[in-house]
């Protein structure tokens, strides 16, 4: 037997999801220092099909995310870190690695891929790609700032994944992006390090901020409504 929600049932669960969602917002925060606690792979999963589905500009995504939880290299990234001990003590870090330069094979491969996937032909596609080569006519430090930016969305995208799965996280910036590339041998692969994000439980005897309030602007401050 098939049940079909009516308006009233779907405003219902649409409200419960919204309500969901903000106590996760309300319940996470930059966790400075965490148990060493693994991570279930099914949450951590979760977490990274949440960064896949990102947007992007172009649906391009250009950025590579590296995902450790070995324990020697969390250590070895730690020291170019500012030695932020949430870095160690996390179940896996990611590091979020922007392309180095954006090339026109990048696009074709992108644009065959829309193509299979949806099955129609890469002529239908002209226009689509026409607009992503124009970002080709940028210098490759601007289109290096761009892709950063949109590595920064999946970041978001991430956050609010690990929230949901009550699964703590933090964003990092704090680190030597020159140290980190060559540890993990980025540069090489065409790419450098713009952001982290560490996830695992927070160690609530050890941080200073596991039970403080969040703080944030208040909406009249924050919105501006025409």
């Amino acid at each position: 037997m098939t049940t079909t929600l009516n308006n009233s049932s779907k405003e219902d669960a649409s409200s419960t999801n919204g309500k969901n969602l903000l106590e996760a917002l309300n319940w996470r925060y930059a966790t400075k220092r965490m148990t060493g606690k693994k991570v279930p792979e099914e949450a951590l999963n979760r977490i990274l099909e949440a960064i896949r589905l990102s947007a992007s500009s172009f649906g391009l995504q250009p950025y590579t995310i590296v995902v450790i939880a070995n324990k020697d290299l969390l250590e070895k990234i730690k020291s170019a870190a500012n030695e932020q001990p949430v870095v160690a003590e996390a179940s896996h870090l990611l590091v979020f690695a922007a392309w180095e330069n954006l090339i026109q094979k990048k696009i074709d491969d992108y644009v065959i891929q829309i193509a299979t996937e949806r099955g129609v032909t890469e002529e239908s596609l002209q226009e689509e790609k026409s607009k992503m080569e124009s970002q080709l006519a940028f210098s490759p430090i601007i289109n290096q700032e761009w892709a950063a930016r949109q590595a920064y969305i999946a970041l978001a995208y991430g956050l609010i994944a690990a929230a949901i799965e009550h699964v703590d996280a933090t964003p990092m910036e704090g680190f030597n992006p020159s140290t980190i590339d060559a540890i993990l041998g980025l540069r090489e692969k065409g790419l450098h390090s713009v952001v982290l994000m560490t996830l695992g439980y927070r160690d609530t005897d050890n941080d200073p901020l596991a039970n403080a309030k969040k703080i944030r602007r208040n909406k009249e401050a924050l919105y501006i409504k025409m």
